[in-house]
């Protein structure tokens, strides 16, 4: 039997962790024979399916979710009218809600997966040819002979620690510049807006474990892992644990998913001594207002996350990001520019504002209409409206996101950005309105670019910001022959007899540059490596 997995992800960055999980679990087994074809959603339907039609396979399997969705039908049912003695079986989280529509519409699936497939795919493979037997198998939706809709639930993992590693499979995939790694199953968390929302229990992997399975990615020589757990710290024993395990791996660098509501002070303690670098914190925020919070069922009290958040942004040994989310419940436009400013002012490391996804299996997406949202039926189910945010003010936020993205998020023109958001009142509304009169909020936009398009605007209206725009021009090693950099000196230099040394140390080997800040004769001073064009300073002072 020849079993072809569809490994389709938006971009080649990214890589399935299903093929080798569920292939682990039967790697044993002579019967069956494993093939992997890999692709991107921007790659041509038909090229693809060629590329499959090519392998004769017997079953395709691939995991479905709301980017890869659309490309991925065009694919299969393209294989199908090629081939149709082969059958089509899905999973993935495309399928946490009902599936009978999706079945009747794309009758060249044979059925699709609800929930965690290791333990019943395996059921599934060995019997299926007789779908008289489908009916046993946890999770299994299909539609049978006679046209009638079988819903078997959702599967669940009866003993998650048992199973055999993604990683010990031949098809994982090492290639890859980031992995990732499940330590946990489940989420205490009970959101609404999340298909992870009351999946209970939360199970456990033992230390012992996570430890082998982190050796087995180190010795391949990757250094980033994606940690999936829903909330890393739900559990301040187990959080404590992880972060003994990660600390003997001083060269590695592991992103979490981290409630700032729950952070007790021993683990405070502990996050205050983790090695600089080690770790990359994603910080659950979604709103900062009671109301939406509390509709969205997201555990924690506010104040405990505020207080949580300031404290993970404060520590200068990790960078921390935190999200916003467009479209809730209760959430205005307006809270979402103050709660920007509010994050802004923590000094995150990053500020992701994305678009409220109403995804099939959550509640929210039940109660939509009782909760006064529209969203899109088709993926990615984005929302367009609800009763306290209208369209025009959603693609408002979405402006605002790309606005985020291209100055605040990118480290060159953040502390600029950060400065003026804090600073400025009314900043994201007028910066947000200058982009969309020029033309670029929806452009791609190259760092130089940006650079001179928030020099430009500073110079505009907020001028007492121009000379922290040059600065920040020049320290992001940009051209000294471009406009922000207008009012640097770069010829007949020569030092002062004293400074102020704000970064690096100077020699007379240097090329030095002298920036006036147009208070009397203070100065502030730049000095580059002599054998380079251009590039980051290596030294700066001030002169008053």
């Amino acid at each position: 039997m020849k079993l072809l997995w569809l490994d389709l992800n938006s971009s080649y960055a990214h890589s399935s962790l299903a093929l080798p999980a569920l292939h682990a679990q039967v790697a044993a087994r002579k019967d069956i024979s494993w093939i992997k074809v890999s692709a991107t959603i921007n790659e041509n339907p038909g090229m693809v399916a060629g590329e499959i039609y090519k392998h004769c396979p017997d079953i395709i399997a691939a995991t479905c979710w709301l980017f890869n969705h659309e490309a991925l039908m065009h694919i299969l049912c393209r294989i199908k009218a090629l081939k149709p003695e082969c059958m089509i079986i899905l999973g993935g989280p495309e399928f946490l809600g009902e599936n009978k529509r999706f079945l009747m519409k794309n009758d060249f699936v044979e059925c699709v997966f609800r929930g965690e497939g290791e333990e019943n795919f395996p059921m599934w493979l060995n019997c299926h040819n007789d779908k008289e037997k489908w009916k046993d198998i946890p999770g299994l939706c299909y539609i049978d002979s006679n046209g009638e809709y079988h819903d078997n639930g959702i599967a669940r993992v009866a003993d998650f620690s048992s199973l055999e590693y993604p990683e010990k499979s031949e098809l994982f995939n090492w290639e890859k510049p980031f992995v990732q790694l499940e330590t946990t199953r489940g989420c205490f968390n009970t959101c609404a807006f999340c298909v992870s929302g009351g999946e209970k229990p939360v199970r456990n992997l033992p230390p012992e474990t996570i430890r082998e399975r982190i050796k087995i990615i180190h010795e391949h020589g990757i250094r980033n892992i994606r940690v999936l757990d829903r909330t890393f710290n739900y559990n301040t024993r187990h959080a404590k644990g992880l972060l003994s395990l990660f600390r003997e791996y001083p060269d590695m660098n592991f992103h979490l998913e981290i409630h700032p509501a729950l952070l007790s002070e021993e683990l405070k303690n502990e996050l205050k001594t983790m090695p600089k670098g080690l770790l990359h914190l994603e910080a659950g925020i979604q709103s900062l207002r009671e109301i939406v919070l509390t509709t969205s069922k997201r555990a924690g009290k506010l104040q405990d996350a505020l207080e949580g958040l300031k404290f993970l942004c404060s520590l200068e040994n990790m960078e921390t990001h935190a999200d916003l989310i467009a479209g809730l419940p209760h959430y205005h436009l307006q809270e979402i520019f103050e709660d920007v400013r509010t994050l802004a002012s923590f000094n995150a490391g990053e500020i992701q504002l994305e678009s409220l996804k109403l995804l099939p299996g959550t509640e929210m997406r039940r109660r939509a209409e009782e909760l006064g949202i529209k969203y899109s039926p088709l993926p990615p189910y984005e929302v367009l409206e609800t009763n306290d945010i209208s369209s025009d003010e959603l693609q408002t936020a979405r402006l605002l996101s790309r606005l985020l993205d291209g100055f605040y998020n990118a480290k060159a023109w953040q502390k600029l950005t950060r400065k003026l958001i804090v600073d400025k009142d009314d900043f994201l509304n007028i910066f947000l309105k200058h982009l969309t009169d020029i033309g670029v909020i929806d452009q791609p936009m190259g760092l130089e670019r940006r650079g001179i398009i928030i020099y430009k605007f500073c110079k505009q209206y907020y001028p007492e910001y121009t000379l922290d725009a040059t600065q920040a021009w020049i320290e992001a090693g940009m051209s000294l022959k471009k406009e922000p950099a207008e009012m640097i000196r770069t010829k007949h230099v020569t030092p002062p007899d004293s400074w102020e040394v704000i970064f690096g140390k100077y020699n007379e080997q240097m090329r030095l540059c002298k920036l006036p800040t147009g208070s009397g004769d203070s100065h502030i001073w730049y000095a580059f490596n002599q054998d380079e064009q251009g590039g980051i300073p290596v030294f700066k002072a001030i002169t008053y």
